[in-house]
């Protein structure tokens, strides 16, 4: 299988932030950028471009609202490795945006659920307008319909959006469900690029990503050490030894998960446990199962499973991406 057409978008930070409200340090996310650039990464996405007076941030660290003063001090030598942030529709000010000749950042991705793609393309072409690469990245993608999505696809594929992103956002889709997606984003986007985000509620991140490739995706998010909301995400050191691509060297990622994420994977609980796996069976959104990993009830896995499998039970969890 040719992996030489596929580029790597790390998306610790972004999604890993979901886990811990992006408390990271400034030295972490320096390192982070400088070990993917060194392991031949392509692009880091280093955060949310939200707009704090759209959006309550409350304690939330600086990735949630990136400022460009402060990226610039974070990242004071970029090197080949771009930079990505993803905004959310109605969470953004576009007038916050710099053209991209005055950012540090290259690539904006749209993040939206199918009855908005309307407004995720007219955002995505503001930005693109400004001179930023631009994906939309279409969320819950195994609820969407059948009609909705290819009604969406055609009005994507007027659009001068770059990359669109097949999303598996519960972590419920096989190899297989995959395969068919791609194919359908292929044959209505011949002339678009295409990514793959994965989470890992059924631990298929990884093979889901693979199905991707196959299939002719090209963008690959991951995550070091998986980082990312509820089950995490495919992990970028699996990506950076699997991939035929002279360019990635696998060891720099993992000096920098020796370092930190070891230590961090101590304070912080993401990846594969039963909850998430209950509901990426179900094709749930994780919110119930984070909700319940925070309470002291968070191995009753039994009581959990009778209570989403009982109609008459509702689920009130916290709010999450």
């Amino acid at each position: 299988m040719k992996t030489t057409h596929c580029k790597i978008l790390d998306c610790t930070i972004r999604d890993g932030g979901l886990v811990n409200n992006w408390d990271f340090s400034v030295e972490f996310v320096r390192d982070l950028y400088y070990s993917l650039s060194e392991a031949g990464v392509e692009y880091m996405e280093i955060g949310y471009k939200n707009s704090p007076k759209l959006l309550k941030g409350g304690d939330a660290g600086p990735w949630r609202f990136l400022d460009e003063a402060f990226l610039r001090e974070v990242i004071p030598h970029k090197t080949e490795t771009k930079l990505s942030a993803l905004v959310d529709i109605g969470r953004v000010d576009e007038n916050d945006i710099l053209p991209r000749e005055q950012s540090l950042l290259d690539l904006i991705r749209v993040a939206c659920y199918i009855k908005d793609v309307d407004k995720g393309i007219e955002l995505a072409e503001k930005f693109h307008a400004l001179g930023y690469e631009t994906t939309i990245n279409i969320m819950a993608l195994s609820h969407a319909l059948e009609n909705e999505l290819t009604e969406a696809l055609q009005e994507i594929g007027n659009s001068n959006i770059d990359v669109v992103y097949v999303v598996d956002s519960y972590g419920s889709m096989t190899p297989k469900d995959v395969s068919y997606m791609t194919e359908k984003f292929h044959r209505s986007l011949p002339n678009k690029t295409l990514g793959i985000h994965t989470h890992n509620n059924m631990q298929l991140a990884f093979a889901n990503t693979l199905a991707g490739i196959e299939s002719g995706i090209t963008f690959l998010d991951s995550s070091v050490y998986g980082m990312g909301r509820a089950a995490g995400n495919c992990t970028t050191e699996l990506l950076l030894g699997h991939l035929k691509n002279p360019r990635y060297d696998v060891r720099p990622a993992l000096g920098f998960l020796e370092k930190h994420m070891v230590p961090m994977r101590e304070k912080w609980e993401w990846g594969y446990n039963i909850p998430y796996m209950i509901t990426g069976m179900l094709n749930e959104h994780p919110r119930s199962a984070m909700a319940l990993r925070a309470s002291a009830d968070k191995d009753k896995y039994v009581e959990y499973y009778d209570k989403l499998t009982t109609p008459e039970t509702s689920f009130t969890g916290t709010k999450s991406e």
